[in-house]
């Protein structure tokens, strides 16, 4: 009965992100309908899980309102294949997200600083049953290097700028989107790598509040 509850409240949210305009490709629409955002959220949460809004998952942190995922993935654009990082993956639902995009010839990484999220996404991942999925818990803001390049890659935090070691981990022809602003409000940002050089284009119709980038290439130097 719950699960009914639950495949019914993530269709209404699917349909009601696709009217807004959040959700623009069946690919993504079908992510959002295999993940269930119900194993990602705290268990107090879970009837609220299809509610179009963040959430919290505690240590200061939040799961980002769905349709602003959305416009995010529309944006990065991932393919078959691919190999993406995700950073400051709190929860590991938009890793879980990514990893369907991905397919099964992707691979997927997420950066998380907070150790006890780190633990809770590796649980969170294994009930959604993702397997092509590897969190790190490091500083997010100088990347994967172990596992770069990549073909893209989202930050989850807000960001005074793209950080360098994020760019340099793209491939060439490779696409980042970030949350770029100060702490108060940001844009969504795409940037890719064009001939070694940043092409950078804006998400213009809202502004957005992340949490910020934490580590040595964010807003402050401690995590």
């Amino acid at each position: 009965m719950l699960e009914e509850f639950f495949w019914k409240k993530r269709k209404e949210l699917v349909n009601e992100m696709k009217t807004d305009g959040a959700v623009s490709s069946k690919k993504t629409e079908e992510a959002f309908l295999k993940v269930k955002r119900e194993l990602f959220v705290p268990p107090c949460l879970e009837k609220e899980a299809y509610e179009n809004t963040a959430l919290s998952i505690g240590f200061g942190q939040t799961i980002s309102q769905p349709s602003t995922i959305a416009v995010m993935l529309e944006m990065l654009g991932v393919k078959p294949g691919e190999k993406v990082l995700e950073v400051g993956s709190g929860c590991g639902y938009v890793l879980a997200l990514l990893s369907e995009l991905a397919g099964k010839k992707g691979k997927v990484f997420g950066v998380e600083a907070v150790k006890e999220l780190f633990e809770i996404s590796k649980k969170n991942l294994k009930k959604q049953g993702c397997k092509k999925v590897e969190v790190a818990c490091s500083d997010g803001s100088l990347g994967l290097p172990k596992a770069a390049p990549f073909d893209k890659i989202i930050v989850s935090a807000a960001c005074p700028f793209l950080p360098k070691p994020l760019f340099d981990q793209l491939k060439e022809g490779g696409r980042a989107v970030a949350p770029i602003g100060d702490r108060g409000t940001q844009m969504i940002q795409a940037v890719s790598k064009k001939n070694g050089k940043p092409l950078k284009s804006d998400y213009l119709e809202n502004y957005f509040v992340f949490v910020p980038l934490l580590g040595k290439e964010g807003f402050h130097n401690e995590f």
